[in-house]
């Protein structure tokens, strides 16, 4: 492992305040990436030292991922430049990433599972050499003595569990010389213990002189872990805590800081407030749910002791970073998942056991967030699309036959109601935009029946005239006396919407927040783990 020195510093100098005063490694500089009505990346200027744990903390949509995208040559700037030891340069793609010492361990593990480890480290060696098998174990145990590593090159990945598989991600990167290595997101499938371990050894990195990028949306962890904290929001660089400051603040002072920047002006004032204008008459809760729990899996963290209620005419947000359990929590309430434990009930009747088309029948409507791989089929046509969740029942079918006509003349009507632009009924439905499947989805779920329902990221892709749309529907439907979940990864959205706002993570409700003039501050404090 090539270690990066630096010159003798006074004992009185902090590491941090050693780091601080070195040249950066790497920077971006007015840094903007756009994609198709939205702006990811907002001329973000951000410096990376040696010696530094630089932590990018921000909210889904922040824009971290695009920027960790770029810098692994992912993803290319449309404006602005990168520079590596105060040179512009071009990241053109991961394998000039990594030429150019750029590390990259991704939130979900990049290794093949029924390989060994050394067949792993191996991987992407000229095709034509001798595997250099003697070579990699001599450089594990150099890089292993020097950071505390323990790693068995002969064992499976697959038997490994998820902290010993991260530590093979970090040697894979330092075998290649990374003077930079990004952590995306490194904590989120760990175990306590996990993270403490993964902490101590982001210290003995930065001390053999790497720069490191951590990437994390809990509070509590870019305090431990971090020397420089850089705070995005809507793709926007929106503050900087250098080390001087972050280590001269008490715990109280910091998270004020940070939330002050994140969540303090969180929603839009520019924008549609969709919020109930009256309070909501005492009721007994329509949606009753009590104690949902579902194993975790490597992929997921699954569901522990989920419960809430939703009055009738109720919004009840669910907001949270994405994979922490609001798509699992989403597929057990409507019947595709089944739970461990748990109750579920509606106006009094209880849905566990019950088919995907038993609750539907009873009133449950799910509307997904994937509207083409789950919500429709594109191939079919608008008019068999809007009756999938039907098929083979009455009155569109008699003794299993198609009546054609019905289908056709009920398609005609929700065409119209919902605003569908489409050249005809009969048109594929994957041949019309993300907005027009959107409307064919709340149509077809909103048609006949619908006490509660059950929308996960309605918005998420749409432009602005359909994301107006959407919510005003969403809006319509609890005035309609329909308990709605509203699961978002857009807080301006749910504060837009909501009466209640519960802040979910790890497969479990960390609290639930009244949309008040306050709610984005104590919505930010349980995302960002303050409260933990």
């Amino acid at each position: 492992m090539t270690r990066m020195t630096s010159p003798p510093k006074a004992a009185t100098e902090t590491p941090a305040a050693v780091a601080s005063a070195r040249a950066p490694l790497i920077e971006l500089r007015g840094v903007t990436k756009r994609f198709p009505g939205v702006t990811a990346n907002d001329a973000v200027d951000i410096a990376i030292r040696p010696g530094e744990v630089h932590v990018l903390l921000g909210e889904n949509g922040a824009g971290k991922s695009t920027l960790v995208a770029m810098l692994s040559g992912l993803l290319q700037p449309d404006e602005g430049e990168i520079l590596i030891d105060g040179a512009p340069v071009r990241i053109a793609s991961p394998r000039d990433a990594l030429a150019r010492g750029i590390g990259t361990v991704f939130q979900h593990m990049m290794l093949v599972p029924t390989l060994t480890v050394a067949q792993n480290l191996l991987l992407g060696a000229p095709w034509w050499q001798r595997p250099r098998t003697g070579a990699l174990a001599a450089r594990t145990a150099e890089i292993s003595r020097t950071l505390g590593l323990s790693v068995n090159l002969d064992a499976r990945v697959a038997d490994l569990s998820l902290g010993q598989q991260q530590q093979v991600e970090i040697l894979r990167a330092l075998l290649r010389d990374s003077r930079l290595l990004i952590l995306d997101e490194s904590t989120s499938m760990l175990t306590p213990q996990g993270i403490e371990e993964l902490g101590r050894l982001m210290r003995r990195l930065v001390g053999e002189g790497l720069a490191i990028v951590f990437i994390t949306h809990k509070l509590n962890e870019a305090a431990r872990f971090g020397d420089r904290i850089t705070v995005l929001r809507l793709g926007r660089k929106v503050g900087e805590i250098p080390p001087e400051k972050l280590h001269a603040r008490d715990h109280d002072a910091l998270v004020a800081d940070i939330l002050g920047m994140m969540f303090t002006q969180a929603r839009d004032p520019d924008a549609t407030d969709f919020r109930r204008a009256t309070p909501l008459p005492p009721a007994e809760p329509l949606l009753r749910v009590r104690g949902l729990s579902l194993p975790a899996t490597e992929e997921t963290p699954g569901l522990h002791d989920v419960g809430f209620e939703i009055l009738p005419g109720e919004i009840l947000g669910i907001a949270g970073i994405d994979g922490n359990g609001q798509r699992e929590l989403a597929q057990v309430l409507s019947g595709q998942t089944r739970t461990r434990a748990g109750s579920i009930t509606l106006e009094g009747r209880a849905l566990q056991g019950m088919s995907v088309g038993d609750r539907r029948r009873a009133g449950l409507r799910y509307l997904t967030d994937d509207r083409l791989g789950e919500g429709t089929v594109g191939g079919f046509p608008v008019s068999t699309n809007y009756v999938t969740k039907e098929i083979g029942a009455p009155p569109l079918w008699w003794a299993g036959i198609e009546r054609r006509g019905l289908i056709e003349r009920r398609a005609t009507d929700l065409t119209q109601a919902y605003d569908v632009r489409t050249p005809s009924i009969r048109t594929p439905v994957g041949r019309l935009s993300g907005g027009n499947i959107q409307k064919v989805l709340l149509a077809r779920e909103m048609h006949e029946g619908a006490r509660a329902v059950i929308f996960n990221k309605p918005t998420y892709g749409l432009d602005f005239s359909n994301t107006m749309a959407t919510r005003q529907r969403i809006r319509e439907t609890a005035d309609r006396g329909l308990a709605v979940l509203l699961i978002s990864t857009d807080l301006d959205e749910l504060l837009s919407l909501c009466d209640r706002i519960a802040v979910m993570a790890g497969g479990r409700i960390l609290g639930t927040v009244a949309n008040k003039d306050d709610a984005a501050r104590e919505i930010g404090r349980l995302m960002l783990g303050v409260n933990e």
